[in-house]
C-alpha cells in the first residue's frame, strides 16, 4: 500500500507542479554555469546506491569537497538560497519516487561516505526506501544552522548524524501509512513554521564529556499535529 500511495501522489504532484519545475529549471540555468540537476550518490534500500536528484543549488564543486552544507555556505548560489529555504530544490526527487529509489516519507538518504560510519544497529534504516521527507528531515530542517563548529564534518558524524538516525530508527519501527500522511502535512507546515530543533551538544560540551547527556535530553520525535 505504501508503494501505491507513493507513486500515485508523486505522479499527481509532478503533473500539477510541472510548470513550476520548468520555471525553476530556467532560473537555475540563468543563475550560473553548471547542470540544472544535481545527481548525488546516496545509499538506498538494502544498501543499494542510486542517484538522488535535486535542482542544483551550489556552484560546481571539486570531487573532494565536503558533502554537508554549513551556515552561510559560500558555495550556495542566489537562486539556490531561495530553493533550499523553500525545499523546492527537492522536487526532482519525485522522479526518484516513481522510479522506486525513494519514498515520499522515510529515513534521510545518506551519502556512502557517511553510511560507512553506521553501526550495525543504525543500518536498520536501510531496510526501507529513503524519503523525500521524514521525521529527521522535519526536525533538522535547518541543519546547516547547527553546523557552526570548527570541524563541521566531524560534528555531523559524531553528533548530528547519530541523533537523526535515532529518530529514523524509531520511524522504521513504528511505520504506518497514517503516520506518513501526518509527516507530509507536518512537512508542509514547517516550511512556514519550523519546529524547534532537538537539543544537541556543542563542541565545548563534547570536550567536557557532556555530549551524550545533552543528546538524550533533546526533543523526542512525535508526528502529532
Amino acid at each position: 500500500m505504501k508503494r501505491a500511495f507513493d507513486v500515485s501522489v508523486a505522479v499527481m504532484v509532478v503533473i500539477v507542479l510541472f510548470p513550476l519545475m520548468a520555471v525553476i529549471a530556467l532560473a537555475v540555468r540563468i543563475d550560473g554555469s553548471g547542470p540544472i540537476l544535481y545527481r548525488g550518490i546516496r545509499v538506498g534500500r538494502r544498501g543499494a546506491p542510486f542517484q538522488m536528484l535535486k535542482f542544483r543549488t551550489m556552484v560546481p564543486a571539486s570531487k573532494n569537497s565536503r558533502e554537508i552544507t554549513v551556515h552561510h555556505d559560500p558555495r550556495i548560489t542566489r537562486v539556490g538560497r531561495v530553493l533550499r529555504a523553500s525545499k523546492l530544490d527537492e522536487l526532482p526527487q519525485l522522479i526518484n519516487v516513481v522510479h522506486g529509489d525513494m519514498s515520499l516519507v522515510g529515513p534521510r538518504p545518506e551519502s556512502p561516505r557517511y553510511v560507512a560510519h553506521y553501526t550495525e544497529e543504525q543500518r536498520a534504516v536501510l531496510a526501507v526506501r529513503p524519503g523525500i521527507t521524514g521525521p529527521s528531515q522535519v526536525l533538522f530542517r535547518h541543519e546547516e544552522h547547527l553546523l557552526r563548529a570548527p570541524a563541521p564534518e566531524l560534528y555531523y558524524l559524531t553528533v548530528i548524524m547519530p541523533a537523526k538516525l535515532a529518530i529514523d530508527m524509531e520511524y522504521v519501527r513504528s511505520y504506518s501509512l497514517w503516520g506518513d500522511i501526518k509527516i507530509i502535512i507536518l512537512t508542509a507546515r514547517t516550511i512556514v513554521w519550523p519546529l524547534e530543533p532537538p537539543v544537541l551538544p556543542t563542541p565545548m560540551d563534547q570536550a567536557g564529556g557532556n555530549g551524550r547527556k545533552r543528546v538524550e535530553g533533546g526533543r523526542p520525535w512525535s508526528s502529532d499535529l
